[in-house]
């Protein structure tokens, strides 16, 4: 393994990028951070192209090489630091927290990502209205699943009574959601969980609002 430091190329306010900034954090691992503006089209050109050719956020370079989409990489850093562990130990747990990551990573969070929006103005017209109705419709059909998994899997937590990939998922879902002033009463389990976790340190740290190229408040 290398002695290279890990250093994730990111973007604050990212979804993917948060995931893998609260792992990291979670694992104990150092790491430093490139960061690229989206909303300037950085990650769309060189250098980042180079680092990473489809021009997405997060890559992580190992020091061993690059790696890229934000699942792959949390697990490949549950293999570099086993513990504490971010799977459960049964491999019927294990099933369960990669579905509810993936409900996340693949049924939420790609139909609001950024180039999907842009997507819907340039291409389609679409007016702000139309916007907000289109990422409340995908977040609160995704979040309404999600909440009958957590009811029946979660102590605490997402999945049990520690963190997981699920809340490493989860907890940047939820920050997207209030930020687009989506409306999530209906769903106290994945409340109560995600407050839960945004309560620990390691979750605390990887707030968007917490990185090197935040905004003001």
């Amino acid at each position: 393994m290398s002695g290279a430091p890990l250093r994730l190329h990111g973007y604050w306010r990212s979804s993917a990028s948060y995931r893998v900034r609260i792992a990291l954090n979670l694992k104990g691992l150092a790491y430093e951070q490139t960061t690229y503006d989206l909303r300037t089209g950085a990650h769309r050109s060189a250098p980042y192209l180079d680092i990473a050719p489809q021009g997405l956020v997060p890559a992580l370079d190992t020091g061993e090489g690059v790696l890229t989409q934000s699942t792959a990489i949390l697990e490949w850093l549950e293999e570099r630091a086993p513990s504490p562990p971010l799977l459960p130990a049964d491999m019927q747990g294990r099933a369960v927290v990669r579905g509810m990551a993936a409900l996340i990573g693949c049924d939420i969070h790609p139909l609001n990502n950024l180039r999907v929006l842009q997507a819907l103005r340039s291409d389609f017209g679409a007016q702000p209205e139309a916007v907000k109705a289109w990422i409340a419709q995908w977040i609160q059909a995704g979040f309404g699943g999600l909440e009958e998994l957590i009811a029946g899997h979660g102590a605490g937590f997402a999945y049990g009574d520690t963190p997981t990939l699920a809340d490493c998922f989860l907890v940047p879902q939820l920050y997207a959601a209030e930020r687009f002033e989506v409306d999530v009463t209906a769903f106290p389990h994945l409340r109560a969980a995600a407050e839960r976790a945004r309560a620990l340190p390691a979750f605390a740290a990887a707030h968007p609002q917490r990185q090197p190229d935040a905004d003001p408040a």
